[in-house]
């Protein structure tokens, strides 16, 4: 194997295990599911699935992100009340309160008026408030919190 202080390049990659357990550490004092870090070339994603069990963290290389299952099934036709559709309107990962253990911003059966805030969207790192195009009150929320959401995924109903 070569050595990196004399110039030349390691074909395996060294892990900085400090920097992996503080992240870790990072999820569990945050209530995340996830965090990811990039220096340069070099990305890391430490992520934990939450059981009944506990937490189980790990670190692994980027991957696809797949969809979880949201709390309540998406709107059909003859199964929803009639209203306004919220949808999302880009991919990344929805938050209901503004920070953990706060107050979410709407609940079910919730009265909103036209540009309150529904839910945040996070997007490469950027808070994306989520606002009600019209009055009226939360019949159904499709997502939960620190749920990846896609583009045009359903969100909110307000009748």
């Amino acid at each position: 194997m070569a050595d990196p202080d004399k110039g030349e390049k390691s074909a395996a990659m060294r892990v900085d295990t400090k920097l992996v357990r503080e992240l870790a550490a990072l999820l569990e004092s945050n209530n995340l599911s996830e965090i990811e870090v990039e220096d340069g070339g070099r990305k890391i994603k430490v992520a934990r699935t939450m059981s009944s069990g506990g937490a189980v963290h790990h670190a692994a290389a980027p991957a696809p992100s797949a969809a979880m299952p949201s709390t309540a099934a998406a709107p059909t036709a003859d199964s929803e009340p009639a209203g306004t559709l919220v949808k999302s309107p880009m991919v990344g990962t929805v938050f209901l309160s503004p920070e953990p253990g706060a107050k979410q911003f709407a609940s079910v059966g919730d009265k909103v008026k036209a540009g309150d805030t529904l839910v945040i969207i996070e997007a490469m790192k950027v808070m994306n408030p989520i606002v009600a195009p019209t009055a009226g009150t939360i019949k159904n929320l499709y997502v939960s919190d620190a749920q990846p959401v896609e583009f045009d995924q359903p969100l909110a109903i307000i009748g």
